[in-house]
């Protein structure tokens, strides 16, 4: 042993003996202590019972039978009982009168007791009866030793009874108590202190000496009855005031108590939540505080809950708990084992770390929620015009005017804009994630007013619901209190916060601020997420920890439970606590410090950032990808691509030809030239299309399929192209809006046809809420017809010559889920021809047209090519049909009872016998890669769902078309028929059959989910995870969270979402794993998530090949630092047991420290650079992610590992002491060298790939051992280490802790090889 190994027994033994002397010192004080105690109360008790017996033979006894004994004035029929309590120690004496008594004995005077002072020191009872007027006594005393003896006895007057009764068992306690009962009874008492012998012969005497006095000196007892009833008043006034005083705390307490209860319950209460009237003038009352402030807030904390959260959230973890316990227990000099600083400096750095980064995340929330809530707006006011107020100061009831481009600051009614026709667009991407316009229309009674100041005017007020999550839907009316007239309000006449608006600019009035929007309440708190690795060390830390109570218990055993034993096993504890190494929390930070540096410089992922550190592992433990669609998927850009007449189709390659029959069809020259007839051979009989000329020169530019293009060709396509064009809900948007100066423009023929053009290309953007329709009115631009105004009343075609077309809208039909199809009749103002086109889904526009043999088999084909199918139809209504069902519509509209089921009577009744037009197919186009993508990472054994806010046809297509669902495979869609599911059974009926196809991809709309999840959401979940693939439509962002928080819990798996709008960061926060898309909807997802990327394709990389790598990494890292510790441990308790059990630790602090440190701290955390296999096989055979699975760090991995340590840390002490016998002295050198030795031959064993700084991270540490040899001669010595005997001793040691762990690793690959070595 070394010298200083030398000085730390002799300094133990020392210690061990000093210790053992002052116990013997201290127990020879305690034994001295109890003798002069014992001693004292002997001598006492002798002097006590002295005195007692010398004043009860100076006591003088005075009864007489027959004469009265005088008494304290009584009321008749009351009885007193005097008692009295004490609990005193038998050997004690007692004090009367200040002076020391005998125990157990009781004197009858009681003028010479002290009421306070106790009298007897024994649990017996001593009742003393005086019986009044009977001339009959009695004693009763247990042992038969009567004060008083049977033959004398007193008598007293008036019948009265006063019984006293001392009661020896409790403190001395007097209580006189009123009885109703007359007795006659004797003086007795229990155990007295005097044998009977003795009574008799002093009472004899006192008979002897009292026969001139027999008026009887008892008279005594009067005046100590007397003093009773003083002291018994005194002592019940003292406890009524004790127990009101007792009274006044508790209420005081419970007072206090229920007030803070209350404090606190008004501080965190929830408000009601209920419907609101907002009065149109109410910005100009005073504030009333009822409803919240507009506020946004994203920050997990503030100034005062900052240091509790994190650190609560740190130290919840057993492992952490673990370190803080054993750092504090340095502080007590008895369990002090080593430097202070050795437990504190990593454990502080670890929360140091902790603290800085959730400050720094949650200072950018403060910063863009300042930013946000910072952002001024107008504010009209009636009497100080318009004003500049921030977002944060907006109230309900404000009048809020938001410019083009401006977002939305809180949830409003939308009641004036700058439009004639009181229409506006709104972007709604940032709630819905739809990049789509939706158009919002003003309240009539306020867009009818001059001005904005009008609006003041007004005595009227808007009924708004409770605030809802619901942001598809609306229910309110605005009241006019002065015409008594009331206006309904839906979702088409709001504003929702954070939606932008597009056109014009609106004026709202507030109803919903802050906390009560439509977004915030479909945002849920940010939370800190912690990996699965932490829990999983932490389980194992627990497991750790047990084994060190076990190992330190046993310990004690073989020590014996001699002196302070409970010390010495808790020293035992902190000996041993390097089995769970405060490092591995220090080396598991850094190590995802560097992975995710890793990930942000890949070049193949290039402006991939990691917006948080904590959980890089989890990528490589995804089951579960749930992601959005627009914008995500796709690129949210819709391309037309085929369009089929029946007999002819035309593709991308041949639209140029449908533009040449157009141009000749609305060719004004041909028109009036009268000579060339060729088109009126075909034209149609009983067609209303307008004539054109259509030469043959044109004809011979078509393409024809064995036929000539002839009058049908050519009417369907004019009239196919035409009903395109109207039939949407397209609004285009310009910034020269019909104005023309005279200057660039053409005049043609000033007739009734014609007008004037200017000739300036003007760029018209189109808005619609539906990409698609946006698609197909591209298209007709770009063949010749273009839209070039809409209004809520009117359309304007221009033909491919320039000319203007007029239309008047007469009635719309929107899209909905539930028709699946939207239609328009439009009023020709040239021809006044009425007309109805309707468009729609293949399986519901087949039952309104007229038979068709091709319709369903070119749907089948262009579904299959992934493309969306429009089905378009027409029906051509005189003015007696269309005024007929105008009639009827509006009755169906005006009915409150059963509305939408007569509207849809009325429709039918228009829609059969339609005449089929075309087939439109439309691809919406999906980003780069995303179908191999996808495919990757079901082959990973990932399961994919897709949540989206689109319609369920739109849903499946992008399915089939981005590989997620394949094309040829059948999907069950849950509800196929539509119909709104309401009851329990309904929705248990619908489980049922798809649990007869559960695996099938599965297709489900957002209402259903809602009811699912509601009814049986265990047995939802359980059939729908099962499925290859899940696509829930309609979905609210609220739902996208339930969805993902539910997968978490039913599964216990890690989720990942993947989303690019605001509407998905409800997901990616609720998400274990939440990745954002920067796109075009913006950053709000990209800032919200864990991880950001450019393009879906990005996650194949970051979580097949970054999360494989980090997890394994990590696993590996953490089960080499654990066994690090193991070793240190194992050589303790053999150095413990060898030298007899001595608590004291085998390294110094320094030696500790440098060995979890500079020593092995670099080749150990060099494993973040190892590769079990190449990127490239990685990438190339996604199954190895699904083979890796939860297999890096488990139980069994755990235990190989708790072995390897045991066995390694026996071989280097028992080699140690059977190689070193005669210099056991150099134990510290000898073991700490082949400690080193060891861990760096062993992290040579387990790296699979080696990295250049893995060498370099080798060799400097052992250089550093090297000089700590040569620099620190109090830590070894130099002679003894260079001697050949060492060297060899200590490589042999080495040689056989590691070299059989290598043979039989060796040997397991060659039996059993891992996968990926195959693939190699």
């Amino acid at each position: 042993m070394s010298h200083q190994g030398g000085e730390f027994i002799d300094q133990w033994v020392i210690s061990e003996r000093n210790v053992r002397s002052n116990k013997k010192k201290k127990k020879r004080q305690q034994e001295h202590q109890q003798q002069q105690k014992q001693q004292y109360r002997k001598g006492m008790k002798r002097t006590s019972s002295e005195e007692s017996v010398k004043r009860q033979n100076q006591q003088q006894w005075h009864a007489t039978v027959h004469e009265p004994l005088p008494l304290p004035k009584q009321r008749p029929s009351e009885s007193y009982t005097v008692v009295a309590h004490n609990r005193i120690d038998t050997d004690s004496p007692v004090l009367v009168n200040n002076q020391p008594s005998v125990p157990n004995q009781i004197e009858t005077n009681l003028d010479k007791y002290d009421i306070r002072t106790p009298l007897f020191n024994t649990n017996q009872t001593n009742n003393w009866t005086i019986d009044y007027g009977t001339g009959s006594s009695s004693a009763n005393d247990h042992n038969r030793h009567p004060i008083v003896s049977h033959d004398h006895h007193c008598t007293l007057p008036q019948s009265q009874s006063v019984n006293v009764e001392l009661n020896t068992r409790h403190p001395l306690l007097f209580n006189v108590v009123q009885q109703d009962s007359r007795k006659v009874s004797s003086i007795s008492s229990e155990e007295g202190g005097l044998g009977s012998t003795e009574s008799d012969a002093l009472l004899s005497g006192s008979r002897a000496t009292s026969n001139q006095n027999k008026t009887a000196s008892i008279n005594i007892l009067d005046s100590d009855i007397g003093r009773l009833n003083t002291t018994d008043d005194y002592d019940h006034t003292r406890r009524k005031r004790k127990k009101g005083y007792m009274a006044s705390a508790c209420c005081l307490c419970i007072a206090f108590s229920e007030c803070f209860r209350r404090l606190f319950c008004f501080i965190w209460r929830k408000k009601a939540i209920k419907p609101r009237d907002v009065h149109i003038c109410s910005s100009e009352l005073k504030s009333t505080n009822e409803y919240p402030l507009n506020i946004v807030r994203n920050q997990k904390y503030n100034i005062f809950t900052f240091l509790p959260i994190v650190l609560f959230n740190q130290f919840k973890f057993f492992l952490n708990l673990y370190f803080l316990l054993m750092a504090c227990s340095q502080f007590i000099p008895s369990l002090k084992v080593g430097p202070i600083f050795t437990y504190w400096a990593p454990l502080g750095f670890v929360l140091g770390v902790t603290l800085i980064r959730e400050a720094i995340d949650d200072l950018l929330r403060y910063k863009r929620d300042k930013a946000v809530n910072s952002e001024c707006y107008t504010k009209i006011t009636r009497h100080e015009g318009n004003q500049r107020i921030p977002s944060a100061k907006i109230k309900v009831g404000d009048l809020i005017l938001v410019d083009k481009n401006q977002r939305v600051p809180a949830d409003m009614v939308f009641l004036r804009t700058s439009e004639k026709n009181g229409a506006c667009f709104i972007r709604t991407d940032q709630l819905d994630g739809e990049t789509d316009w939706k158009l919002r229309l003003a309240t009539s009674p306020t867009q009818e007013l001059d001005n904005n100041d009008a609006i003041f005017e007004m005595d009227a007020f808007i009924h708004a619901e409770e605030p809802r999550r619901d942001i598809h839907s609306f229910q309110g009316k605005f009241v006019n209190n002065s015409t008594n007239k009331e206006t309904p309000l839906s979702i088409e006449n709001t504003f929702w916060a954070n939606t932008v608006v597009a056109s014009g600019t609106a004026v709202g009035i507030v109803i919903y601020t802050g906390p009560e929007t439509r977004s915030m309440m479909n945002n849920n708190e940010p939370r800190s997420k912690v990996g699965l690795l932490d829990y999983e060390v932490n389980e194992l830390t627990k497991l750790l920890f047990a084994a060190v109570v076990i190992l330190a218990f046993a310990m004690i055993c073989l020590k014996g439970f001699s002196g302070y034993w409970y010390i010495y096993w808790f020293r035992y504890v902190l000996l041993f606590s390097y089995i769970i190494p405060i490092s591995l929390r220090v080396n598991l930070e850094m190590g995802r410090v560097a992975y995710c540096q890793m990930i942000q410089r890949d070049m193949e992922i290039m402006g991939t950032l990691a917006r948080t550190t904590t959980i890089p592992e989890d990528l490589g433990r995804i089951a579960y990808l749930l992601t959005d669609k627009t914008g995500t998927l796709t690129k949210n850009e819709m391309i037309f691509k085929k369009i089929h007449f029946g007999r002819m189709s035309y593709t991308t390659e041949y639209f140029e030809e449908v533009t040449a029959i157009l141009r000749a069809y609305y060719n004004p020259r041909q028109v009036a030239n009268a000579q060339i007839s060729n088109y009126q051979t075909h034209r149609r009989e009983n067609s209303n299309a307008s004539t054109s000329s259509f030469t043959l020169e044109r004809r011979q530019h078509m393409r024809v399929d064995s036929y000539e293009v002839d009058r049908d060709i050519v009417y369907r396509v004019q009239q196919s192209v035409l009903a395109i064009a109207l039939c949407h809900n397209v609004t285009p948007a310009h910034e020269n809006h019909f104005k023309n100066d005279g200057k660039d423009s053409m005049h043609i023929d000033q007739g009734s046809s014609t007008v004037s053009i200017p000739m300036k290309d003007m760029a018209i953007t189109y808005h619609a809420s539906s990409p698609d329709e946006v698609a197909l009115v591209q298209w007709t631009e770009k063949v010749g017809l273009t839209l070039v105004f809409r209004d809520i009343k009117n359309i304007k075609l221009r033909n491919p010559f320039g000319h203007l077309m007029d239309f008047e809208i007469l009635d719309l039909f929107p899209f909905s889920s539930e028709t699946k199809r939207m239609g328009i009749i439009i009023k020709d103002l040239n021809t006044h021809e009425i007309v109805f086109y309707l468009k729609g889904a293949d399986t519901v526009m087949s039952s309104i047209i007229t038979y068709s043999d091709w319709l369903q088999e070119q749907c089948d084909n262009m579904a299959r090519s992934g493309l969306r199918t429009l089905v378009v139809a027409k029906k051509i209504l005189d003015e007696e049909q269309y005024n007929d069902f105008q009639e009827r519509y509006n009755q169906a509209k005006c009915n409150m009872n059963d509305r939408s089921a007569r509207i849809r009577a009325v429709l039918a009744t228009l829609e059969k016998d339609m005449e089929l037009l075309c087939l439109t197919g439309v691809e919406d186009r999906l980003q780069d890669g995303v179908a191999t993508t996808l495919k990757g990472l079901q082959d990973a054994g990932i399961k994919l769902w897709m949540l989206t806010g689109d319609k369920l046809e739109t849903a499946i297509s992008i399915a089939k078309s981005s590989q997620l669902v394949k094309k040829m495979q059948e999907v069950y869609v849950l509800n196929e028929s539509g119909k709104k599911l309401k009851t329990r059974s309904e929705v248990h009926s619908e489980l049922n059959n798809f649990h007869r196809k559960s695996d099938f991809p599965l297709v489900i709309r957002g209402e259903d989910l809602e009811l699912c999840m509601k009814y049986y959401s265990a047995e939802f979940m359980d059939l729908a995870t099962q499925c290859s693939a899940v696509v829930c439509c309609r979905c609210s962002p609220t739902q996208k969270a339930e969805v993902v928080k539910m997968i978490q819990n039913r599964t216990g798996k890690r989720a990942c979402a993947v989303g690019d709008g605001g509407n998905d960061v409800s997901m990616i926060q609720t998400a274990n794993v939440g990745i954002g898309i920067v796109g075009k909807e913006g950053q709000q997802a990209s800032l919200a998530a864990d991880f950001s990327i450019l393009q879906f394709s990005n996650i194949y990389r970051l979580i097949l090949l970054h999360g494989r790598y980090s997890y394994k990494r990590s696993a590996t890292l953490s089960q080499f630092i654990i066994h690090r510790g193991l070793i240190i441990s194992t050589l303790q308790a053999i150095f413990s047991s060898a030298f007899y059990f001595a608590s004291v630790p085998l390294y110094q602090g320094f030696l500790m420290i440098g060995y979890a440190t500079f020593y092995t701290m670099f080749p150990v955390f060099s494993i973040v650079l190892d590769k079990d296999v190449s990127p490239r096989l990685v990438m190339k055979f996604p199954e190895l992610y699904k083979l890796m699975k939860g297999r890096s760090l488990s139980y069994k991995t755990f235990f190989i590992w708790v072995l390897i340590s045991i066995y390694q840390g026996s071989v280097i002490m028992y080699g140690s002491i059977l190689l070193f016998n005669d210099e056991f002295i150099h134990v510290v050198a000898i073991t700490f060298t082949a400690v080193i030795l060891t861990e760096l031959l062993m992290l040579a064993l387990t790296v699979r790939t080696w990295h250049w700084l893995m060498i370099v991270a080798e060799l400097i540490s052992f250089s550093t051992y090297l000089l700590t040899l040569i620099l620190a001669p109090q830590y070894f010595d130099e002679k003894f280490i260079q001697s050949r005997a060492f060297l060899w001793k200590v490589t042999l040691m080495t040689l056989v802790s590691c070299l059989p762990l290598y043979v039989l690793k060796f040997l397991h690959r060659k039996i059993a090889p891992p996968s990926h070595h195959k693939l190699n």
